[in-house]
């Protein structure tokens, strides 16, 4: 599935019409994303948790030169699927 059937989806489980339904989902990838640049988690219990995860600072190789580089340390999205979700997938 992808965003333009998720939208489409929705609309149909929720009587919205597209436009509205697509406004919701660009409302709440906007505000997980603002959240998690914060540095904060957003739960949705049944569903899961949407968290940052710290990649410490590491050598790497370049595969072309197969010299040493350093690759900086990053921040990285992180979801762990609550268990109403896993139960539901392992069905």
């Amino acid at each position: 599935m992808n965003k333009t059937e998720l939208i489409d989806a929705i609309a149909n489980d929720t009587g919205l019409t597209k436009k509205d339904a697509e406004s919701s989902l660009k409302s709440f990838i906007e505000n997980v994303s603002n959240e998690l640049s914060k540095g904060n988690d957003v739960q949705l219990i049944g569903f899961g948790t949407f968290s940052v995860g710290k990649r410490a600072e590491r050598t790497g190789r370049n595969p072309k030169t197969g010299e040493e580089i350093k690759i900086a340390a990053a921040n990285t999205p992180k979801f762990k699927a609550g268990k109403a979700l896993k139960d539901r997938v392992n069905k």
